[in-house]
């Protein structure tokens, strides 16, 4: 590309919210500087109060390429880092990436040219998941695949076009200043409720399969537990804040959750033929390792059951068991007509 052609793309900012991310911060921010995009880019980086070398190692990004800094995220929250970055930064284009989060070869240059070309206000793609362990490679491909987490394009893919949400995002400025950025009260979910805003005020959401960012797995069975028991919690969460948000698919966690848990408990009170209902789960999610796992090796497709089993379970906890005082702390945070909303909840 020519001098001019460059100078004429909109500069890039992309935000990267870490709390210990020692294992792939580095890795990940140098994908960001490998981009092939020839506009200016900035990276800014909000450090939460880590636990491990993710201090240390971002001082040193910092010093080895004067487009990296770091900005304090002192609450460790996800939605205060994202804003507390956007903040920070000053180009007309917003990239999120999470720090272990790792772009693929010309991810911003595309988004870039789809934001023009598809006159969204946000853009994204795929959360390709790979892991680097046995245990990493079951949680990817249930985190892939349609028995783990239903037909939502980001994971699976699709054709492109509008969609609810996107994976991470690539935004335009002015839409972030507009809506006041992310919603810090949502821990989790924030990506999915600031969508939503989006959507209602008339942005376009744009999903495309070109846009692919390797997604690093939890590393633990209790690790996943607790993404997937947050994920459903504050998802609960959404709902209750802006209704008519729900749909079949979030449900579909709580009612395996319910049914498996009601038919042990007869099967075990009242008569063996319930346990057919935690058996006919068993068997689907036994047979889909069989489908699912295929190239997995032997151990990693035996670990497969327990990654499905883990993630609809613990989303179906945590959305069931999500208190409605979530709900009403978020209401309450939101200023413009925050008692109109409250007094829908009941």
């Amino acid at each position: 590309m020519n001098t001019k052609a460059a100078e004429e793309l909109p500069a890039v900012s992309v935000i990267m919210p870490v709390l210990n991310e020692e294992r792939h911060l580095r890795t990940a921010v140098r994908r960001i500087l490998d981009q092939e995009y020839p506009g200016p880019i900035e990276v800014v980086i909000a450090l939460g109060p880590s636990g491990d070398r993710t201090d240390e190692i971002a001082a040193e990004l910092v010093a080895e390429d004067p487009r990296v800094r770091t900005v304090a995220n002192p609450t460790g929250r996800t939605p205060a880092g994202l804003n507390a970055a956007i903040r920070g930064s000053r180009h007309p284009i917003v990239v999120r990436v999470d720090g272990h989060g790792l772009l693929t070869p010309g991810y911003i240059a595309t988004a870039v040219r789809l934001l023009g070309d598809m006159e969204a206000a946000n853009v994204g793609g795929i959360m390709h998941a790979e892991g680097e362990t046995e245990w990493e490679n079951a949680v990817a491909a249930a985190m892939t695949s349609k028995l783990g987490v239903g037909n939502a394009a980001f994971h699976t893919g699709g054709l492109a076009g509008p969609a609810d949400t996107v994976y991470l995002g690539v935004f335009r400025r002015e839409v972030l200043e507009k809506l006041g950025g992310y919603n810090e009260e949502f821990i989790r979910a924030q990506d999915w409720e600031l969508n939503y805003r989006i959507r209602q005020d008339g942005g376009l959401i744009w999903f495309t399969p070109q846009l692919k960012v390797t997604y690093r797995p939890r590393p633990s069975v209790r690790a996943l537990a607790k993404q997937y028991k947050d994920y459903g919690r504050w998802r609960r969460v959404v709902t209750r804040y802006h209704r008519g948000s729900v749909n079949l698919r979030y449900l579909a966690p709580p009612a395996a959750l319910l049914a498996v848990t009601l038919g042990t408990v007869l099967g075990a009170a009242v008569h063996p033929v319930f346990l057919a209902v935690p058996g006919a789960y068993l068997l689907g999610i036994v047979g889909g390792a069989v489908t699912e796992g295929r190239g997995l090796s032997v151990k990693a497709r035996a670990m497969l059951p327990v990654a499905f089993a883990t993630m609809h379970l613990s989303w179906g906890f945590g959305f069931l068991t999500s208190p409605r005082s979530l709900a009403r702390r978020v209401i309450a945070s939101v200023r413009p007509a925050a008692e109109d909303v409250l007094s829908k909840t009941g």
